[in-house]
C-alpha cells in the first residue's frame, strides 16, 4: 500500500471557468499550466458537468501486439473491462488474427502462439462489437498513447473514425504519486498496491489490473472527471519536460568524457519518467516486462 498523500489543492484561475491543480507534493507547481490554459486540447474544452470519475462508466483497455509501431504492427489480442465504482461489470476479450507472422519474442512474453491466431477473427470481424464496448465510456489504458494508438490505427485501416473524447492514463498518476517508489511497470505497481495480477501480459488481466490501480489512487486524485483529465494533461506535460531535460543532460555527459566518468558510478539514471526499471534499453525492457507498450508497462 502507498502512504496516503494530501489531496491536490484546488487553484482557481480564469481558464474557461475550469479548476487547475497543483501537485500534492509540497511546493511543486504543475508545469505547463500556462500552455494548457492558453491552448486547451479538445479533452480540456469539454463542458464541466461535475461528474465524479468514480461514478463514471469506464472501459479499461489493453492490447497485445506484434510489435511497438501502430502503423506497421498489428493487434493480436484486445481486452476491454467495464468497471463502475471500483467494480468489474463485464469483460470482453478476444484474440485477433494479425494476418502476418508472429515474432517469437511476443510468444515468449504473452504465451500467445501463432497457431492460435490463425483461427482467430480479424479486426474487421470484431470492429462493430468493439465499438459497442468502447462507446459512451471513458477510455482507460496504462500507458494510454500506446493502446489508444493501436486501436485507432486498426479502425483507420477500416476507414472508421474513432477518437474517444475522454481518456485516463493511470501511468501518468503513478509516475507522479509513486515518484520515489520504484518501478512504474504495471506488475510492480500492482505488487506495491496489493492488486492480484496472476496472468500478466494478457489483455483482459492487464486491463482489469489497470482499473484497480486507478481506483486505488482515488484518494490522492481530484474527484471530478474533467478536473482529473486536466490534471493528467498537466502532469503528463511536466513529465515530458522532465524526460526531455534528462535526455539533454545525458547527451551532454556522453559528449563530455570527464562528466561521463564522474557519473559512471551512479547507476542507470534513466530519468524521472522512465517506466522500465534498471534496463537501459527501453525497447528490450518493453518486450521483457510488458504486455505490449508494449511493454510499455
Amino acid at each position: 500500500a502507498i502512504n496516503a498523500a494530501p489531496r491536490a489543492r484546488k487553484v482557481f484561475t480564469l481558464c474557461h471557468h475550469r479548476v487547475l491543480f497543483i501537485s500534492p507534493s509540497p511546493g511543486r507547481l504543475v508545469s505547463g499550466m500556462l500552455r494548457f490554459t492558453l491552448n486547451p486540447t479538445p479533452e480540456q474544452r469539454m463542458s464541466t458537468d461535475g461528474t465524479p470519475w468514480f461514478d463514471a462508466p469506464l472501459a479499461i483497455v489493453d492490447v497485445e501486439t506484434t510489435g511497438l509501431d501502430p502503423h506497421n504492427d498489428r493487434v493480436i489480442e484486445i481486452g476491454v473491462v467495464h468497471m463502475l465504482a471500483g467494480e468489474v461489470q463485464d469483460v470482453y476479450v478476444t484474440l485477433v488474427n494479425p494476418k502476418r507472422e508472429l515474432p517469437p519474442e511476443v510468444t515468449s512474453i504473452t504465451g500467445i502462439k501463432a497457431e492460435e491466431l490463425t483461427t482467430a477473427p480479424t479486426f474487421d470481424a470484431i470492429a462493430d462489437t468493439l465499438r459497442e464496448w468502447l462507446d459512451d465510456r471513458v477510455f482507460v489504458a496504462y500507458n494510454l498513447p500506446f493502446d489508444r494508438a493501436f486501436v485507432r490505427r486498426e479502425f483507420e485501416r477500416l476507414d472508421h473514425e474513432w477518437n474517444p473524447a475522454r481518456c485516463i492514463d493511470p501511468l501518468v498518476f503513478v509516475r507522479e504519486l509513486h515518484r520515489k517508489q520504484g518501478s512504474k511497470r504495471l506488475t510492480a505497481v500492482c505488487e506495491r498496491l496489493g492488486i492480484p495480477l496472476d496472468s500478466a501480459h494478457r489483455a483482459s488481466h492487464d486491463a482489469e489490473a489497470t482499473g484497480h490501480v486507478l481506483y486505488k489512487l482515488r484518494d490522492q486524485l481530484p474527484s471530478d472527471l474533467d478536473d482529473l483529465i486536466l490534471l493528467q494533461a498537466q502532469w503528463a506535460q511536466q513529465q515530458e519536460n522532465e524526460m526531455a531535460g534528462w535526455r539533454s543532460r545525458k547527451g551532454e555527459r556522453l559528449e563530455n568524457p570527464i562528466i561521463a566518468a564522474e557519473t559512471a558510478d551512479r547507476g542507470n539514471a534513466l530519468g524521472p519518467a522512465y517506466t522500465y526499471g534498471d534496463d537501459t534499453d527501453p525497447v528490450r525492457a518493453m518486450f521483457t516486462h510488458l504486455p505490449t507498450s508494449g511493454s510499455r508497462r
